[in-house]
Formats: C-alpha cells, sequence, structure tokens
C-alpha cells in the first residue's frame, strides 16, 4: 500500500479571494518526506486554504509555487498531483457499495482487482463489509472507507480536511488512534488539518499554529504546548494560566500548579468550582486577580467548593512571552 514518499514546498505563497478577502498571507513552508504536518487554528485563520492549495483545488496568487519534490505543480489540477483527499463529510458515492467506493480510482486507471480492494479494506479495519451499502455504515465506519478510498490510488501525499468533526468524542478518539497508526505504517507525506488541539497534539510530526492567514510558529507539539512564542499560541494550546508573581506576570500551565502547605504558597485562593474527570481533577480558584486559575491534580480526595487552597509554580515551568 505504500506509495511514494514525496516532500512538498511552497514558495511565496499566498491567496486572496476575487472579493478582495485576504485568506492567506504571504508565506513559505516545507514539509518532509513522510512527515504529518497538522494545520491547528481557529475558523477563518485560513488553514484549509492552504490545504486547498497544496491539493490544487485553489490557485495560489501570480508568484506563488507549490513543489512537490522537484516538481513544481502549481499550474496542475488535482487530478494530476496524484494526491489523496479525506473530507469531513466522507463525499462518498451513496449509490455504490463499499467496495465500489474504495475501488474507484482503481476503476477509473484499469487496476482494480478484488484483491486490492480486500487489502485496503483489512488496512482500515473493514474486513468483510466490502457489499454493504454506504448509508448502512456509521460515521466511523464511512470515515475509513473514505480514507482506503483515498489511498488505493498510492497517493504522493494525504490530506485530511477535519475529517473527525462529525464523529462523536469516543468515536473520534478510536479513529485518532487508527489514523496516527495508519499514517505511521505508511509513512506518507500527510497534511492534517483540524482546529482540535488534542488531534493537532497527538497526530502531527510537526503543528504549523495559523492566526488570521499566517503561521505564527511551526513545531514539534512538544515545543508548541512548552515553547510558545506568543500569547496567541499560549492561549489556543491548551489552558494557561496568567497571574501576577512577584510584581510580574507569570504564565503557566494547570498540571503546572502544585497544592502546597501554607509556608511553600506562592499565591492562594478559594475553589470555584470542582470537575471530576476520572484520571485527574480540575479545580477552578479564585485567587482574587482578574483571571480564575486552573490547577490540575491527580490528589485522590474530594475537594470542596470554597475550600481555600494554598499554591506554588515550579519556577522553571513558567513562560515568558
Amino acid at each position: 500500500m505504500n506509495g511514494q514518499r514525496m516532500h512538498i514546498g511552497l514558495r511565496q505563497v499566498a491567496k486572496t479571494f476575487p472579493d478582495g478577502t485576504r485568506a492567506l498571507k504571504t508565506l513559505d513552508l516545507e514539509i518532509a518526506e513522510g512527515e504529518t504536518l497538522v494545520l491547528l487554528g481557529p475558523s477563518g485563520c485560513g488553514k484549509t486554504t492552504l490545504l486547498r492549495i497544496i491539493a490544487g483545488l485553489e490557485t495560489p496568487d501570480a508568484g506563488g509555487g507549490v513543489f512537490f519534490g522537484a516538481q513544481d505543480v502549481t499550474p496542475l489540477p488535482i487530478e494530476r498531483r496524484n494526491v489523496g483527499m479525506v473530507f469531513q463529510s466522507y463525499a462518498l458515492f451513496p449509490n455504490m457499495s463499499v467496495a465500489e467506493n474504495v475501488g474507484y480510482g482503481l476503476r477509473i486507471r484499469g487496476e482494480l482487482t478484488p484483491r486490492k480492494v480486500d487489502e485496503l479494506l483489512a488496512l482500515v479495519q473493514l474486513e468483510g463489509l466490502g457489499n454493504r451499502r454506504v448509508d448502512q455504515l456509521s460515521g466511523g465506519q464511512r470515515q475509513r472507507v473514505a480514507l482506503a478510498r483515498a489511498l488505493a490510488v498510492r497517493p504522493r501525499v494525504l490530506l485530511l480536511d477535519e475529517p473527525l468533526t462529525a464523529l462523536d468524542a469516543k468515536l473520534r478518539e478510536q479513529l485518532r488512534i487508527d489514523i496516527d497508526r495508519l499514517l505511521r505504517s505508511l509513512a506518507i507525506t500527510a497534511v492534517y488539518v483540524t482546529h482540535d488541539q488534542a488531534e493537532a497534539m497527538a497526530l502531527g510530526d510537526r503543528i504549523a499554529v495559523m492566526q488570521a492567514g499566517e503561521i505564527v510558529q511551526i513545531g514539534t507539539p512538544r515545543a508548541i504546548y512548552y515553547q510558545p512564542r506568543s500569547a496567541f499560541v499560549a492561549d489556543f494550546i491548551g489552558t494557561m494560566n496568567r497571574v501576577r508573581l512577584n510584581g510580574s506576570e507569570a504564565l503557566f500551565r494547570p498540571e503546572d500548579t502544585r497544592i502546597v502547605s501554607p509556608g511553600e504558597a506562592q499565591f492562594s485562593g478559594a475553589i470555584a468550582s470542582v470537575f471530576f474527570l476520572g484520571d485527574h481533577t480540575r479545580l477552578i480558584v479564585d485567587c482574587g486577580a482578574a483571571q480564575l486559575v486552573t490547577v490540575e491534580t491527580i490528589e485522590r480526595r474530594d475537594f470542596a467548593v470554597g475550600e481555600r487552597l494554598h499554591l506554588a509554580v515550579d519556577p522553571a515551568a513558567v513562560l515568558t512571552l
């Protein structure tokens, strides 16, 4: 099932729509062979436009170029770029069976065989469902069919546009695991668009955080989380506390906040809300500041609203932006 691993390069790519809306500011981007790059950001930040430019569904403004390896694919439409696409809406053919949907691209190329379809169905854990109609499938199964169809033609690049958004939380988590295993086993170059930070952290070799049409930070999930370069990135990735300590503003994560004795405390407050989440408890603490402080603890005890907590933060965990 392995396709050709492909480096992607974007040179001076920008996009302004005919109505004058500037969806993408000028940017350069390199995506390594076999890498999964996640484009992460809020609605309207330009991530889907960037994906569509890579696919060939949108044309960049004059002067911008898209390269697959050494090949300039900028003038090529999607059908000549050999990319696989998976959409939020599945985009399956309702009048075709599962096997017919998966084998559609192979049939167009004259490469369709039952064995190839069976291999693809096994790859996405849909063995034995080839004759079923797609409207008889669950949302998760339909998305697996869409994945198999996209991979059938051994694409140079796999592009995924919010593929899990329409699914419920439990199914989303399971498919996230399955997609991660699949991408790593195939070692295919992939670009994945999402607004879900947990998805981005789980699936990305690197994450490109986007804001208002530009990439504001790119790096590994760990680097993005622990070394955000701006307040926007810090606030968008995970939860960030802001408290004045020793006369200056300190930024730190909930899990870096420790419950300590009064003598060790850097600040204190009363519990405003308690959320038991199974493997940890999230506490919202009113420390008298403009913003409430979020604390995550694995202590196995009951916390009560109104209870006073004494808190401290490891200096090494405090961010300065």
